[in-house]
């Protein structure tokens, strides 16, 4: 066996012109063979390395497989900014002089979890750059750095001597979250719930492709006038207790690519190659 493949060898490196030794189809078909090898297996290659394993697409990764507890990850209460808009309910056994403090005649019979967020911003109040909020009768109330639950017991002890027994509700509108990079659906979200978390955000814009890198997710947020870069591992189950597990308000979630996508099924021209190489094997063996 080992003579017959030094022969092959031989015949394929030592023959200039094939046409002189008349080889049989066996040592022709071995000769094609041993040149193109070197050029599936390059392809071969390619291939493997561009593969994304199960462990790349796979979320809150463990070595055990037993049930694991963590803490709640910690978030504080949104504290209100210039530019914040506000849902303001105000209802008391007095209808009609809360009617004054209605931005629409029909606000008082609203469910608040079914407006959607642009209806609510026609509908709502806006704290001016100063971080005060101005509403009729009260006239100006400061907001900055106030939860909504503060400003509405701000806004009910204003009214204890105008209405009788006030109520008052108040929602932030603002609630966004902005999704880019290796997702399904990028974009711009918006929200209803108090606490929405990185996963719910990846969610809503049809989760991360296979090209994704979840390993480095960059959350982008936004306080005390500086603009914050985290990165945030979503593969490790670490994350459920993390500070930024929990989405706040016009952050910006982004999933940068695999650096494998580059050379990935997707990106690689596979097709032209192989076309190419068995086209030139037919003129090879056609000429020959």
């Amino acid at each position: 066996m080992a003579v017959f493949s030094l022969k092959i060898l031989y015949l394929c490196s030592n023959n200039p012109n094939p046409t002189v030794m008349k080889p049989n189809n066996l040592f022709q078909n071995s000769c094609l063979i041993n040149r193109t090898a070197p050029a599936y297996l390059i392809i071969f290659i390619l291939f493997l390395s561009s593969c994304v394993t199960q462990r790349n697409v796979e979320y809150l990764q463990d070595t055990s497989s037993a049930i694991k507890d963590f803490n709640e990850a910690k978030i504080d209460d949104y504290k209100l900014k210039p530019n914040d808009e506000l849902y303001i309910q105000i209802s008391s056994l007095d209808d009609p002089t809360a009617n004054v403090f209605s931005v629409s005649s029909s606000q008082q019979f609203m469910n608040i979890g079914t407006i959607q967020p642009y209806g609510a911003s026609l509908m709502s109040y806006t704290v001016d750059k100063d971080g005060f909020l101005l509403l009729p009768v009260i006239g100006h109330i400061p907001v900055i750095n106030k939860t909504t639950a503060q400003v509405s017991e701000a806004i009910t002890k204003s009214l204890a001597n105008i209405l009788s027994q006030p109520m008052v509700t108040v929602k932030l509108v603002n609630r966004y979250v902005t999704v880019l990079g290796e997702v399904l659906r990028p974009g711009h979200y918006d929200y209803a719930q108090d606490k929405l978390t990185i996963l719910d955000a990846v969610g809503l814009a049809g989760d991360i492709t296979d090209y994704g890198d979840r390993r480095e997710v960059i959350l982008t947020r936004n306080e005390n006038g500086k603009n914050f870069r985290i990165p945030v591992n979503l593969t490790k189950s670490e994350v459920l207790s993390s500070d930024y597990y929990y989405i706040r308000p016009n952050d910006i979630v982004y999933v940068k690519p695999l650096s494998k996508k580059y050379w990935g099924m997707r990106q690689f021209p596979y097709t032209v190659i192989l076309s190419t190489l068995t086209t030139a094997i037919l003129f090879y063996t056609v000429i020959r």
